[in-house]
């Protein structure tokens, strides 16, 4: 325990002197920071206000302090006057810290600098801070701290809990946004027997009762589409997934993912609903702006979003034709891609991948895949080595996956059966139940399936998805690694 706790835990122990719990109780009938504000400009001096938040600022002046309270909404500046206060709460101030939680009284009027104040007559503390926030408070600045800690990021920071915010309304949006168009929002299982609907390593875990291994969801695609076959035309979960995979700036092993499948449709619906949806969703965050920037790029929501066919852009940006093997094996092991004993096609989308996507900045469909690589889609009518299926890519980042789905019960089956080799991962061991639930009948439709955390990182302008996800996965910490956040030093 180092002097500063120690500092607070005795503030604490003065506050139990005088029959006060230093964790606080209910403090019912406030109204929020930003609300005490709007009453000012409404009401005007003397209206009254019960604020409760975080102190985030003090400044002692004698018999004057002033302070900054903070919540979720914002911060108001509040006055701690020992001409207002009694005897008894004046000397309980002496004991207050920055972090402290405490909940005010009093009446709204505007300082000599113009700063709109609650003049406190009574107010209470609920919760001491036993740990000081970090020394350079508007600046919890080292980036392993801030996710491990992300308690201390999200007061210590103010956009970083704007961000977050921003991520709720995000999700609001989607599914008011998806409601309208008539889906229904469904849960499917996260246990599952057999993992699908992506290629992808899972995590098993082991069911003690059943005497059972269970794999966590990679993606709740083959159990969306037995609804599909039941009767649920129009259906979306925002889903968490786990995957069994590195982590980077564009990775994390648990996901949101929202998925969606609409009977009777197909890829080019998908293709309108996600342009659609995506410029709303750009419209909601920026105050009716479809330009947003991320990083050094402006991106442009407004639909249409341009269409362009994998074919024609690995021909224009990697300089060969799809289906002419030497030519795709050559360029790759001219950009020191490993291309023996892989199928052609998946050596072709490792060429595609380091050529192409460097190139789709603003919003495109990459539409019209190699069916090789598509088990679970509907080939092209005409054209079977074509399979329905489109990525949309925006800054160079692949933020979904969508087809027209494969509901033919036999080329589904053959299709699990001949997955190709050499891809990293395969869509699954064969589920012979969702066969079965195929032969009932699935309707024609389309599916999508949208990276949330990406999603929300193009829209946010946040450079990693670490800055999107609450409690980012983490290495552990070394033996002895200390657990306060870096730079927390005494203050006020």
């Amino acid at each position: 325990m180092n002097e500063y706790e120690q500092a607070r835990r005795k503030k604490a122990e003065g506050l139990r002197a005088k029959g006060i719990d230093p964790s606080g109780h209910r403090y019912p009938d406030t109204i929020s920071a930003a609300e005490a504000r709007r009453r000012f400009e409404a009401a005007g001096e003397g209206a009254p206000a019960r604020v409760a938040g975080r102190m985030t600022a003090i400044r002692e002046f004698g018999k004057l302090n002033f302070a900054d309270l903070t919540d979720w909404s914002g911060r108001i500046q509040i006055a701690l006057n020992k001409k207002t206060l009694d005897a008894e709460a004046w000397e309980r101030v002496k004991l207050l810290d920055l972090g402290d939680c405490v909940g005010v009284e009093g009446k709204l009027v505007k300082t000599r600098t113009g700063e709109i104040t609650i003049d406190v007559a009574r107010f209470e503390v609920l919760s001491k801070a036993l740990l000081p926030p970090p020394e350079k408070w508007h600046g919890l600045q080292d980036v392993e701290v801030r996710y491990r800690q992300r308690y201390v990021d999200l007061f210590a920071n103010p956009e970083v809990r704007d961000l977050f915010l921003k991520r709720s309304l995000i999700l609001d949006e989607l599914r008011r946004f998806l409601r309208e168009r008539g889906f229904v929002e469904v849960e499917t299982p996260v246990l599952q027997p057999l993992y699908g609907g992506a290629a992808a390593r899972p995590f098993i875990t082991h069911h003690n009762t059943l005497d059972a291994d269970l794999y966590l969801r990679i993606s709740p695609e083959l159990y969306l589409k037995r609804l599909l076959v039941g009767g649920m035309d129009r259906v979306f979960e925002i889903a968490r997934v786990f995957r069994n995979e590195g982590i980077d700036t564009r990775h994390n092993p648990e996901f949101t993912l929202m998925e969606l499948y609409q009977a009777y449709g197909d890829y080019n619906d998908m293709m309108e609903l996600v342009e659609t949806l995506v410029e709303s969703l750009a419209r909601t965050v920026s105050g009716g702006q479809t330009c947003l920037p991320f990083g050094d790029l402006q991106i442009e929501y407004k639909v249409p979003w341009r269409r362009a066919k994998y074919a024609d852009l690995l021909a224009e940006h990697a300089g060969v034709r799809r289906g002419d093997e030497p030519a795709v094996r050559a360029r790759a092991r001219a950009l020191g891609i490993e291309e023996s004993n892989k199928h052609v096609d998946v050596v072709t989308h490792d060429v595609f991948e380091a050529t192409v996507e460097e190139h789709l900045v603003q919003p495109t469909f990459v539409i019209d895949w190699p069916a090789t690589l598509c088990p679970l889609t509907k080939r092209k009518a005409g054209d079977p080595t074509v399979a329905e299926r489109f990525e949309p890519m925006v800054a160079r980042m692949e933020i979904g996956n969508a087809y027209t789905e494969q509901n033919d019960a036999d080329v589904q089956l053959e299709a699990f059966k001949t997955q190709l080799a050499g891809q990293k991962e395969t869509m699954a061991v064969l589920d012979e139940d969702f066969i079965e639930a195929l032969k009932y009948g699935m309707p024609p439709a389309g599916g999508l399936g949208i990276g949330i955390d990406r999603l929300v990182m193009l829209l946010t302008n946040a450079a990693s998805i670490r800055d999107v996800v609450l409690f980012p996965a983490l290495r552990p910490r070394a033996p002895g690694e200390a657990a306060a956040a870096e730079g927390a030093g005494p203050q006020a």
